[in-house]
């Protein structure tokens, strides 16, 4: 237990002494909460106008909220997984530089090493991660304050479920890399990729049918949902105190895939939970496995 606890602290400060990666993991989330509010926040305010009956006025201020609420939780369903990719590359830059194989001489089992490689990622992602989460906070508070501590609550397991689900799933994909040009490949496909294919930067609502059956089968998903949910949550709440019909409140909630639809069968909040948590412990198991079989391989390759 003493080697995991050493080897979980030495993983997490030799990325926090990688000034750069720290710099790009805490920059990033900003960058993308200002282009979000830049470019796509008037896209977003059209979208919820256009789900409103003519001449049906609302305030700036549910407005902004539902627009603040949108960005935020597009930001934080994709940080927790690209920021874990960027945490996690120390498992192949310690292959790269061949700090790997010193330490498989050592006593160090394998099994002890990629549990110590997944905890201090998920350590690393999320400090960043609630650094992020903090930011958006901040900017709601700003624009149009709608959560209650419950939301908030809730949006924190939110980023503790997503941050699991993209270490192991980073953790997955780097067991197979081995160099430094593919990790600069995989972390870009992720970064460029993965916003569009779980419903983060444009919702399923602006796809096709095909494409939406299609993307439902993946957990991200289901995960972006999730934080949609949570964090639009009050807003929606607000705008059923003031009298909004259930009609325009369900339209909204359809164009910003609060509501999902399984082949045009409703998916409960409860059910997007047991799918992210489904999903993650089978990961886990599969990295579990894989790392069994690779600690096998080299067993039988010393004999």
């Amino acid at each position: 237990m003493s080697t995991f606890f050493y080897m979980t602290k030495r993983n997490i400060k030799l990325f926090l002494k990688d000034r750069g990666m720290v710099f790009t993991s805490l920059v990033t989330p900003l960058i993308l909460l200002l282009l979000f509010a830049t470019f796509l926040g008037n896209v977003y305010r059209d979208t919820f106008k256009s789900n409103l009956p003519e001449g049906f006025e609302v305030s700036d201020k549910i407005i902004s909220g539902l627009v603040g609420g949108e960005l935020c939780s597009s930001l934080i369903a994709v940080s927790c997984v690209t920021v874990a990719f960027c945490a996690n590359f120390l498992m192949v830059q310690d292959k790269v530089n061949g700090a790997r194989d010193d330490l498989m001489t050592s006593p160090v089992k394998q099994s002890t090493l990629s549990l110590a490689y997944y905890v201090a990622t998920v350590v690393s992602t999320l400090v960043i991660c609630l650094i992020a989460t903090a930011l958006c906070f901040v900017y709601l508070a700003c624009v149009g304050w709608f959560l209650s501590f419950a939301d908030v609550m809730l949006i924190l397991s939110d980023v503790v479920i997503l941050t699991l689900f993209g270490t192991v799933l980073s953790s997955i994909i780097n067991t197979f890399l081995s160099s430094q040009g593919q990790i600069t490949a995989v972390g870009t496909i992720m970064s460029a990729g993965y916003g569009f294919i779980c419903g983060a930067y444009m919702p399923l609502s602006q796809f096709g049918a095909a494409v939406r059956n299609t993307v439902m089968f993946l957990p991200g998903t289901y995960g972006t949902s999730l934080v949609r949910n949570h964090m639009m949550g009050g807003v929606f709440g607000e705008m059923t105190a003031k009298g909004f019909p259930d009609g325009v409140v369900e339209g909204i909630k359809d164009s910003v895939d609060c509501n999902l639809y399984f082949f045009d069968k409703g998916v409960s909040v409860g059910v997007m939970y047991a799918v992210m948590l489904v999903t993650v412990g089978l990961l886990i198991g599969a990295y579990v496995a894989i790392n069994f079989i690779k600690g096998k391989k080299k067993k039988s390759g010393r004999i």
